[in-house]
């Protein structure tokens, strides 16, 4: 027993004697058996591994959870999905769904990340080995979505920079890039055009016929591509130490210019008429099944349920952190952002329906459109154009930034947490490695800032964010909620915390969550619709290619499975027996006989700063 002890431990100068630690880790792993049992592979190379860094503050944690779910969508998803679900009736399931979805799944992936001290991908595997490929799936489509993301950034930043001029460039139809069906007033029209619209289609993205038609790189947006990229960087190299410092900024700062932009906007002339198309419901759209659906996928890309960011940042909590209070933190701040925002949007749609003349629900707006056309066209008119349109674009930067860095993150953490010492050996340093992440993104955003960058952009972002995200939130509840358990997983928690998650989590998490995924999955896949840009419908062969990226992250789930049974030893049924046994992956790195392990409790008294590494 000595000498298995001793291939259990790895001290470091500084820490306990190390006999104590051999009597503590074999007491602790007597009574506890495998509850935080980790198996140390690789002894040689963990020693070189450093411990894992932990928040400096744990309000930088809940600060950085804010600004990765309160980002881009909430300004400009959540309210061209209540203005095309009939105003304040989306609101209803809206709210539904954060209470019985978006709360308790938020709580099961931080306490899993926390718990795990892992990324997605361990993480994972220890909690359901058969199924491990959903936290691979859950880096690729984070990736896949960093990738994309960062152009919405880089027009944020365009608009930015173009605001400083004396007249708007999307004021008037008096310049270069203007066809001679530009009108200076907002219309419906099909054979006409607003300023901001030619600006945004024209001056901006060199908008060209369709994704057939390919043009050339718009060099202005290449080299702002560039400079959002090196904001990222700057934001994330030195991990969760720079990350923390970052979001006392990136996620209280628009919270300041939302509210000086209600002031603002509520003043106007008919922005009455907007808010009361926000808040009074039309009844009659709660029939339709698709507003549900909006409402439940609205709450899966917002809080970023399935996308692995949250679950990577928890990983770096303390042990005991008090993971309820954070899920109730973020998950409200986020639903109540958006209908701040809400109320700032819907002002400024009704001032537009007053200018035009016409009634609030018949303004044109679509996707992306929202923010970076008819938003701009509000400011056109307003007094002191240029600052609100700064103030405006530079909350967009914010926003957007805290969520990029937080899917650049995943990656960093699931590839560190995976490949060390290999990395460490090739770059030398994790700032390195942190930068060719980085230059890998920014080389595939390259496509979303040529001409034919618009349709790009929104292949990618249906096929992503609308189809995949929904079979990895139905695998992932299926691999903690079922295969792990939830007897585990409440355990898991009165451990960290000294309290058990009450009954309304244990039966969401057991009944409620995966009957409605499994309801909406199957609704969504009912009334699929091909990817489009406004009147535009992708060809055939480009809905192949929106396919071939849904399946870049979802293929890796039976990836993973396979790979599973293939490295578990013994028969096909023994194989399948031990892939949903949490560490069962774990238990075959340990060769014949037992695994060595290490047993950490919350009760064991550790050194502050911890020089344990353990792998999951």
């Amino acid at each position: 027993m000595e000498n298995q002890t001793d291939r259990m431990l790895i001290g470091r100068p500084g820490d306990a004697p190390k006999s104590h630690w051999k009597v503590e880790a074999v007491k602790f792993s007597m009574a506890l058996g495998p509850k935080r049992a980790a198996v140390m592979s690789k002894e040689e190379g963990m020693d070189q591994q450093p411990s894992r860094p932990t928040w400096s503050r744990q309000i930088e944690f809940t600060l950085a959870g804010i600004g990765c779910a309160v980002g881009l969508g909430n300004v400009w998803r959540f309210p061209y999905l209540c203005y095309r679900s009939g105003g304040g009736a989306f609101l209803v399931p809206y709210l539904l769904m954060l209470v019985v979805l978006g709360i308790p799944l938020l709580y099961m992936e931080l306490s899993v990340g926390q718990y795990t001290r892992r990324g997605p991908v361990h993480a994972l595997a220890t909690v359901c080995p058969l199924l491990k490929g959903v936290g691979m799936a859950s880096v690729a489509i984070s990736f896949i979505m960093c990738t994309y993301y960062n152009i919405v950034i880089t027009w944020a930043l365009y608009y930015l920079f173009n605001s400083f001029q004396s007249l708007l460039p999307w004021q008037s139809c008096n310049n270069t890039w203007n066809t001679p069906n530009c009108t200076d007033h907002a219309t419906n029209s099909s054979y006409s055009s607003t300023a901001s619209q030619e600006f945004f289609k024209y001056r901006m993205l060199g908008q060209t016929s369709g994704v057939e038609e390919t043009g050339t790189l718009r060099w202005e947006l290449f080299l702002i591509l560039i400079l959002a990229w090196i904001l990222i960087y700057l934001c994330i190299f030195k991990g969760v130490k720079s990350t923390g410092k970052v979001v006392y900024f990136t996620a209280l700062f628009p919270y300041v210019i939302l509210i000086a932009l209600l002031i603002n906007n509520v003043q106007l002339p008919g922005a009455s008429d907007g808010i009361d198309f926000f808040i009074v419901p039309e009844w009659d759209k709660l029939r339709s099944v698709e507003v549900w659906v909006n409402a439940a996928a609205q709450i899966f890309n917002s809080i970023g349920i399935g996308f692995g960011s949250l679950l990577a940042m928890s990983s770096y909590n303390s042990f005991n952190n008090n993971i309820l209070k954070d899920t109730l933190f973020i998950s409200i701040t986020n639903s109540l952002t958006s209908i701040l925002a809400g109320f700032v949007i819907f002002s400024a749609f009704g001032y537009m329906s007053h200018l035009q003349g016409i009634p609030v629900s018949q303004l044109a707006v679509d996707g992306p459109g929202l923010v970076f056309i008819v938003y701009p066209q509000a400011f056109a008119s307003m007094p002191v154009s240029q600052l609100w349109a700064f103030l405006f674009f530079f909350m967009l930067l914010c926003l957007g930034l805290d969520s990029e860095f937080a899917m650049v993150e995943v990656m960093v953490t699931s590839l560190l947490d995976e490949f060390y010492q290999p990395l460490i050996r090739i770059f030398k340093r994790k700032e390195l490695f942190v930068l060719a992440v980085c230059c890998v993104a920014f080389l595939l955003g390259i496509p979303c800032v040529m001409q034919v960058g618009i349709y790009v952009f929104q292949l990618m972002d249906h096929y992503t964010a609308i189809v995949s995200i929904m079979f990895l939130a139905f695998f992932e509840i299926l691999a903690i909620c079922w295969s792990y358990g939830i007897k585990r997983l409440s355990s898991n928690v009165k451990e960290m915390t000294g309290k058990k998650p009450n009954i309304f989590f244990r039966l969401c998490w057991l009944i409620v969550d995966p009957v409605l995924i499994t309801v909406i999955l199957i609704f969504s896949i009912i009334q699929f619709k091909p990817a489009r840009y406004g009147d535009y419908v992708f060809p055939p062969w480009a809905q192949g290619v929106g396919w071939v990226i849904a399946l870049a992250s979802i293929i890796w789930i039976p990836l993973g499975a396979i790979h599973t049974l293939w490295v578990l030893p013994g028969s096909l049924m023994k194989k399948l027996k031990l892939s949903i046994k949490p560490y069962a992956l774990n238990d075959t790195k340990g060769g014949a006989g037992e695994p060595s392990v290490s047993v950490i409790s919350s009760s064991m008294k550790l050194p502050e700063k911890s020089q344990f590494e353990t792998h999951f």
